[in-house]
């Protein structure tokens, strides 16, 4: 699924996305180290893997988005 970065907090290393739909969706520092990433800047566009569905979902991966 495809996001665009929202926040990003670099000593916890998490933050949110926002959804194409406009629905923010927090993710915490394992789903940011999962992708290997070392930074997040707002706006990129950015891959994630989420499980579960409606409240209970959460980002289990955030990486950067490739074409």
């Amino acid at each position: 699924m495809q996001a665009t970065a929202y926040t990003y907090d670099s000593e916890t290393r998490s933050g949110s996305v926002l959804l194409d739909d406009g629905t923010p969706v927090p993710f915490e520092a394992p789903a940011f180290d999962a992708g290997g990433l070392r930074l997040l800047r707002p706006g990129q566009r950015v891959r994630i893997e989420v499980d579960g569905d409606g409240t209970s979902r959460r980002i289990t991966l955030v990486t950067l988005q490739t074409f």
